[in-house]
């Protein structure tokens, strides 16, 4: 006997349960899954499961719901990148997503910045640069990472005076 195809509701109730997202990025999947042209994906007259409109409600009632936060995204997804990234590429992923942060995650990430870029800088290089290519190496290695200019020259003159 063939499944019932999930229903919108169910398809972001299922995706929310997998991770948090944010309403952006949530009504993007659910715009890109209503529009399928498979058959089980459309209505009997062959109209997308869902309109803008009916995408927008769910979401709502998900918000209101407390099932969808884009508060809690942004803290979840800060926690899980912040041991290995920069402030740069931590917000510019945010923004990706669709939400900007705050003024107290901003702050947060400014704070603790310093710190993060030498444990990361620690966790890859065993020692400080000893010539010009390796330090421009580990400087690379940083700013991949989103780290600044002027936290990365700190780190390594750090680096510089430990050893």
């Amino acid at each position: 006997m063939k499944r019932p195809a999930p229903t919108l509701r169910g398809r972001a109730l299922m995706w929310l349960s997998q991770r948090e997202h944010s309403r952006a990025e949530l009504r993007l999947k659910l715009r890109r899954w209503a529009a399928l042209p498979e058959s089980e994906h459309e209505r009997d007259d062959g109209r997308p499961l869902a309109s803008d409109d009916e995408i927008e409600r769910l979401l709502d009632e998900l918000q209101a719901a407390q099932h969808l936060c884009d508060g809690r995204f942004i803290e979840s997804r800060v926690h899980a990148r912040e041991g290995r990234f920069g402030n740069r590429r931590i917000e510019q992923e945010l923004r990706q997503h669709g939400v900007e942060p705050d003024a107290s995650v901003s702050a947060h990430l400014r704070e603790t910045e310093l710190q993060r870029a030498r444990a990361v800088h620690g966790r890859k290089f065993a020692a400080a640069a000893t010539t010009g290519a390796e330090r421009m190496r580990q400087m690379r290695f940083l700013a991949a990472r989103g780290f600044t200019a002027e936290t990365i020259c700190r780190v390594l003159r750090a680096a510089d005076d430990d050893a």
